[in-house]
């Protein structure tokens, strides 16, 4: 059985972020062949194009470790019915400069939590949107727009709720069948050739 290294961005930077605690969740409900590694998007500084000419270490450690990643899974919140702007910021780093977008053909499953009672619906809306522009292949179903209620989590991401185990698990299970078939049709048509032009 493939083993793949999944590469994973928790979209608030908050210490308490409840999405955190969400990843955990995920990961113990995660099929055994996925592993999984944090990329980190505290430390960067706000994206600017005069970065482009000279792209500084924290840009370039960033754009490395989704390159490295087998998939991509962006667990985020919603904020103000969109997507947190600390999240945005990694996503240009990521995609530039022009011709090095480093989501391109990335196998990648968006979903989050918040405490209201969509969910985070708009902010995966958006996100989807600029994930399409990145080139970058979604896991369209199952969607998870997830209520956070307290008590169904534990801070080790431990959840409580049989049925709410379940779904999770099956988006998981999901998750990894879309990440074998992206990197197999990716491996069949040569378009995974990092001489390939992207965005």
């Amino acid at each position: 059985m493939a083993t793949y290294n999944i590469g994973y961005i928790v979209g608030s930077l908050s210490s308490t972020s409840i999405n955190r605690i969400l990843s955990r969740a995920l990961i113990k409900l995660a099929p055994e062949n996925l592993t999984f590694t944090e990329i980190p998007i505290r430390d960067l500084p706000l994206y600017s194009q005069d970065h482009d000419e000279n792209y500084p270490p924290e840009g370039i450690v960033l754009k490395h470790a989704i390159q490295s990643a087998d998939g991509i899974l962006i667990i985020s919140p919603e904020f103000n019915r969109s997507i947190p702007g600390g999240l945005k910021n990694a996503i240009d780093w990521a995609s530039r400069p022009k011709g090095t977008n480093s989501f391109a053909r990335k196998p990648t499953g968006v979903i989050g939590a918040s405490t209201g009672a969509i969910g985070t619906a708009v902010m995966q809306s958006h996100m989807r949107s600029v994930l399409s522009f990145l080139d970058a292949p979604q896991l369209s179903s199952p969607e998870v727009y997830l209520t956070f209620k307290p008590g169904v989590f534990e801070p080790d991401g431990t959840i409580t709720d049989d049925s709410l185990r379940g779904f999770l698990e099956h988006y998981m299970l999901e998750y990894c069948a879309f990440v074998q078939r992206v990197l197999d049709a990716n491996a069949e048509g040569h378009i995974g050739d990092p001489e390939s032009p992207r965005r």
